[in-house]
């Protein structure tokens, strides 16, 4: 019996961090403590297969995830070690979504439902190595912590940092995620990377190894970098476009969007394709659309771009038929706790059949924190057969 108790006391010391500690409090509840990875110097998302130093499952598949292969066991060329890990990614829209993506959690498949994720405060950098099979691939962006931050879940992140995009060389190449400055009090989303198809037309393959959280002292908290002109919210289907066009508003049931139309566009390969019927399904009769950063974000994410060095807002549209009557386009104007810092308009606008210019003009707005990088909104008393119409070339200049 005493050789099985030390046997068993062995193996509970040999294990990794615990992914959380409980406590008693005062009134016999128990209450969540985050393990602390304090005094560590490094914090190891993936090292190697079957390593020890491993933190976080990579068990958080989202968006067209019938799209992903994952071999965490790849051989073919690691950075280091024995291993590194393998994605293909088909791009065949399995799930709808055009988009996919994958996050290392703790505990697996926690969504900030669950308690979890460990205190990371002191750590400045996550740091990885990556390469493309071919070079030019494109990941979309990669993240630490955003899990149930938005909607807000009950173990939600205590942080939300991105980079991205990135495109791949087919050399390995380490990227860096400042986090100097950052809460990382409770981080349950360790790692994740986001791509679309429309930047991936034939798929991609591509290699992560050595993902880990380090301290460095020479890491500063990074503020919002002035984005360079032109700055796309939408160029092209397989550009590296920014802002999500998610923020459907009013009789939403309505809407059709088509981000990826080849219906004769103004430039390139594609352009937008908006319908816009006419039931009034959500009793609203009125409907509209927000390109946001990220994705559903009403002022509950500090996510903005720094857009000062623009001094309008231009794109193309065209009306189905001709006549069509947007109430207005719009630049901003998101309110919540993190708010846009300005916002500009115009409107209303009765589109002709052909493809035309329109500006939205920013001088003299405060363009330093957009998140709400592009809105439309029409109604039915002006349309009653409800609207088709096309947009192109959405840039900041």
């Amino acid at each position: 019996m005493k050789k099985l108790l030390v046997v068993l006391v062995a193996a509970i010391l040999a294990l990794p961090f615990c992914v959380m500690a409980q406590e008693a409090g005062e009134t016999g509840e128990t209450t969540q403590v985050v393990e602390s990875v304090a005094g560590t110097k490094e914090f190891v998302v993936y090292a190697d297969r079957n390593s020890r130093e491993n933190h976080y499952a990579p068990s958080g598949w989202m968006g067209d995830y019938g799209d992903v292969k994952m071999n965490d066991q790849s051989t073919e060329d690691p950075h280091s070690g024995s291993t590194c890990i393998e994605f293909e990614y088909t791009a065949k829209r399995s799930q709808g979504k055009e988009w996919v993506g994958v996050y290392w959690q703790n505990p697996a498949n926690n969504w900030g439902s669950k308690k979890g994720g460990y205190d990371l405060t002191g750590m400045t950098k996550l740091t990885f190595w990556a390469r493309g099979a071919k070079g030019g691939e494109v990941i979309e962006k990669v993240k630490v912590g955003g899990i149930g931050i938005e909607p807000k879940n009950t173990y939600p992140d205590s942080v939300d940092a991105q980079m991205g995009p990135i495109e791949l060389t087919d050399v390995w190449k380490q990227y860096t995620i400042n986090l100097a400055g950052k809460d990382l009090s409770c981080v349950s989303g360790g790692f994740s990377w986001i791509t679309t198809a429309d930047l991936n037309l034939e798929g991609a393959k591509f290699f992560i190894d050595d993902i880990k959280f380090e301290v460095d002292s020479a890491m500063k908290p990074e503020g919002k970098k002035q984005k360079e002109m032109p700055f796309y919210v939408y160029a092209d289907r397989s550009s590296i476009n920014h802002f999500i066009s998610s923020g459907w508003m009013g009789d939403y049931s309505d809407l059709k969007f088509n981000g990826t139309s080849k219906e004769n566009p103004y430039l390139g390969d594609t352009c937008i394709k908006i319908i816009y019927g006419n039931k009034a399904s959500q009793g609203s009769r009125w409907a509209g659309m927000f390109w946001q950063e990220p994705a559903n974000n009403w002022g509950t994410i500090d996510a903005g771009y720094d857009l000062s060095k623009a001094v309008k807002l231009s794109f193309w549209a065209h009306g189905e038929n001709g006549g069509e009557r947007i109430e207005e386009f719009k630049v901003g104007g998101i309110m919540g706790e993190y708010s846009d810092s300005d916002s500009a308009n115009i409107g209303p606008v009765i589109l002709n059949k052909e493809w035309t210019q329109y500006s939205i003009d920013l001088k003299g707005k405060d363009m330093s924190y957009i998140i709400g990088g592009f809105c439309w909104a029409a109604n039915l008393d002006n349309n009653p057969q409800g609207v088709t119409f096309y947009l192109d070339e959405i840039k900041y200049e």
